[in-house]
């Protein structure tokens, strides 16, 4: 059965990671999400029930693996083998938040490459294409044997400090693997701000050592601009440089609000005046913490016919 004129073609399913996003974006495609219950047995398994006929149809499966990261993980996989076991014509996971993207090489030969494990696992459970947004590494795409569409945040970023003075910004990378999205938010925001990173070392996991600092903030509003917040260290350790080379104020924003527990507590007690972060993973806005919603750039790339899914279509009407 087609869906009546003006409505979307997919059947939109979200799992318990982020229904709130999920019915945003069904909202944008002028839908709402289909019948479908997930749920744990007392022994921590995973059961998956559609109550949807999908036979035939097309599936949008809503599902970023963020924290818990294996729950939402089996539940999308299982999700995804029962629309495929159920006969859907094509299935597609939209993970707005890709967990295991910082795993995405071995530092040591004992090491498992797991973002391309899981990158596989997708595959095998029924995913034949993948929607998802602001990858740790954009070489993660290259994991994938099916087609990838990947989103980025930052017009909706920047678009939530629209009312600052662009002659008075400076947009800082707070480490070396953020300069070129740095980049990017400068040319949407402030295309005449300067450009800083500072340079950082990890002497263990979640740990972070600022050993210095590239760039001209000195009388600006700094605004760090990174993909996730984790613990904050990395954030609390550039804030606290940018305002030591002069900066009169420094704000962050993240695509990926992942904080892990006591991060939030820690950022609202740090010298940020604003946490901008999308609602990629739910997180709830709190004094100085933002969500801004990215619903509409899924939609935006949902609703196009499949020939223009070409990444550079995508890129270039997200910017409009």
């Amino acid at each position: 059965m087609q869906p009546p004129d003006g409505q979307s073609s997919f059947l939109v399913f979200s799992g318990n990671a982020n229904p709130a996003l999920a019915a945003a974006i069904a909202r944008e495609m002028d839908t709402s999400p289909a019948a479908i219950t997930v749920s744990t047995f007392r022994d921590g398994e995973t059961q998956v029930v559609v109550h949807s006929d999908v036979a035939g149809r097309d599936v949008l499966v809503i599902q970023p693996t963020c924290p818990p990261v294996n729950q939402n993980l089996v539940e999308l996989l299982l999700m995804l083998d029962a629309f495929r076991r159920a006969g859907s014509r094509r299935c597609v996971a939209t993970i707005p938040y890709y967990g295991y993207s910082r795993q995405e090489k071995r530092t040591t030969p004992q090491e498992p490459i797991s973002a391309k494990l899981v990158a596989n696992l997708l595959a095998v459970a029924g995913a034949q294409q993948i929607v998802t947004m602001d990858l740790t590494v954009g070489a993660i795409e290259g994991f994938f044997d099916i087609p990838v569409i990947h989103l980025h945040a930052l017009p909706v970023l920047a678009r939530a400090f629209a009312g600052v003075d662009p002659g008075s910004v400076a947009i800082v990378a707070p480490d070396l693997g953020a300069v070129k999205r740095a980049e990017a938010f400068q040319q949407l925001l402030a295309p005449r701000a300067p450009v800083g990173v500072v340079f950082k070392e990890r002497p263990r996991p979640d740990q972070v050592a600022v050993t210095d600092m590239v760039g001209e903030v000195r009388g600006r509003h700094a605004i760090l601009v990174d993909d996730i917040i984790s613990t904050g260290a990395t954030l609390l350790a550039a804030a606290q440089i940018v305002l030591r080379r002069g900066a009169r104020s420094v704000s962050a924003c993240a695509t990926h609000g992942v904080f892990a527990p006591g991060a939030v507590e820690v950022l609202e007690a740090s010298p940020l005046e604003r946490i901008v972060v999308s609602n990629t993973i739910p997180v709830e806005p709190r004094g100085r913490l933002e969500v801004v919603n990215v619903a509409s750039l899924f939609a935006q790339a949902l609703r196009r016919p499949v020939g223009e899914w070409a990444p550079e279509r995508l890129a270039a009407s997200a910017a409009q």
